[in-house]
């Protein structure tokens, strides 16, 4: 089965020269994914002016987000970024619609305009609040295990690789008549909170199930060595029993480990100092800080 949908992704994925043409524009690629602190819980309200607003020569392509089963996962339409990326967002029919939250879409562009002044930059978002890798942690939210087939065998790594391929159909992001290559730079991933509060097994499996979703995303985007940065989960401890994940402690384990084992991958500390807008969620100063701190570790990794 997963053989099958990576044969039917190549298929499907227009396939990009090795030698870049010069009539080509070269635009930076990055895909942001994971679960709600992905999603984002940061109100736009409480942005700053440098951050909102439509920036220039940063375009998104934001895959809707939807339960396991859905046909409709993956939908979307690139489009200048803008704030309205954070939950509540959605896509149907080439139709985005914003929310009033955001994530770390707009400080991680901010701070990568100070990296490649004048670049032209994409991302690529699919995220999925309460979606766990772990297919016996998903509940209604959903699984990111390639292999787990459920009622249809539509899971949360089937609506990203529908992201990924609806993504790349269009040869002009910008529309600007000059057909795109887009470059891929990075891998930035903020989840693991749904896999550490079921059990000790599963959260146990961690190492094992993030190392093997990595490598499968870096193929989707065809490149082996594709830098990954990994955001820690944390901890409020705002509940009766002092922990909000229970076996989180494994997942942050798992999510070292991977950092320190994979050539090509660092993780983000900073999230253990932010404050929460309710149990499980960032507070908006902490969604700009995290987006600033995986721009810093995606860069420092592709200078290497």
């Amino acid at each position: 089965m997963m053989k099958q949908k990576l044969l039917i992704l190549l298929l499907l994925f227009p396939l990009v020269a090795i030698g870049q043409r010069k009539e080509k524009d070269t635009i930076r690629l990055y895909y942001l994914g994971g679960q709600s602190n992905m999603d984002g819980y940061g109100y736009n309200k409480d942005l700053p002016n440098s951050l909102n607003k439509a920036f220039e020569n940063v375009w998104i392509f934001h895959g809707n987000p939807v339960p396991d089963e859905n046909s409709s996962g993956g939908q979307g339409t690139w489009e200048t970024l803008k704030p309205g990326h954070g939950v509540g967002f959605s896509s149907y029919e080439n139709k985005n619609k914003l929310s009033k939250r955001f994530g770390i879409e707009l400080s991680f562009a901010q701070k990568l305009q100070e990296y490649y002044p004048n670049e032209k930059m994409a991302f690529i978002k699919y995220s999925r609040g309460g979606s766990s890798i772990d297919s016996l942690a998903a509940g209604k939210f959903g699984s990111w295990e390639p292999d787990f087939n459920g009622k249809t065998g539509v899971n949360q790594y089937d609506h990203f690789l529908k992201t990924i391929r609806n993504a790349h159909e269009y040869g002009d992001i910008n529309g600007d008549g000059i057909e795109d290559y887009l470059l891929p730079m990075g891998i930035i991933w903020m989840q693991g909170e749904s896999d550490g509060d079921k059990t000790e097994e599963i959260a146990s499996r961690y190492y094992i199930q993030l190392r093997r979703l990595m490598d499968l995303i870096r193929a989707s985007l065809l490149s082996d060595d594709l830098p990954v940065v990994i955001g820690k989960i944390s901890d409020s401890h705002n509940i009766d029993t002092g922990i909000v994940w229970p076996f989180g402690d494994l997942v942050q384990y798992a999510q070292e480990k991977y950092a320190k084992t994979d050539k090509n991958a660092a993780i983000v500390r900073s999230t253990r100092n932010y404050k929460y807008s309710d149990r499980w969620h960032y507070d908006s100063n902490g969604y700009i800080d995290l987006g600033k701190e995986f721009a810093l570790a995606v860069y420092q990794l592709n200078q290497n």
